[in-house]
């Protein structure tokens, strides 16, 4: 998937702050980077020894609800354990239910919190929940 395809996802999902083609043509190149992507959606990921961040998923808006992002999630952590990695992170504001319910069936759990992470234009800001998967035994 191009940049600029993997840019107009990223948009259709995160109108307020969406990653330019450029941004995410630098992430997807660095080293340690997996992308998974589909014609509707995308997982990035970033891989440190052996741990790895999830960046961002992204699935169209009118394709989400379909089992897209669970299996871009399966998908990526698959790779990531071929790569012998340990156990997968991310951060999701506390606020947004339905990527929760999503982490929360793919076997993430809450490890930490970062307290008012995401600003919010017209409400307070909302804390930033850091789940973890682990992708096999410690």
């Amino acid at each position: 998937m191009t940049p600029d395809a993997l840019a107009d996802i990223h948009a259709a999902c995160f109108p307020a702050r969406p990653w330019s083609a450029e941004e995410l043509a630098a992430l997807a190149s660095e080293t340690g980077a997996v992308l998974e992507s589909t014609s509707i959606g995308f997982a990035l990921a970033r891989v440190t020894l052996d741990e790895a961040e999830l960046l961002t998923i992204a699935v169209l808006p009118e394709a989400q609800g379909r089992g897209t992002g669970r299996s871009l999630l399966a998908a990526l952590a698959a790779r990531l354990t071929d790569k012998n990695v340990a156990q997968l992170f991310l951060e999701v504001a506390e606020d947004n239910a339905p990527a929760r319910a999503l982490y929360a069936q793919a076997g993430f759990e809450e490890v930490g919190r970062r307290r008012g992470y995401y600003a919010r234009p017209q409400s307070a800001a909302v804390d930033a929940l850091v789940l973890r998967r682990r992708l096999r035994a410690p």
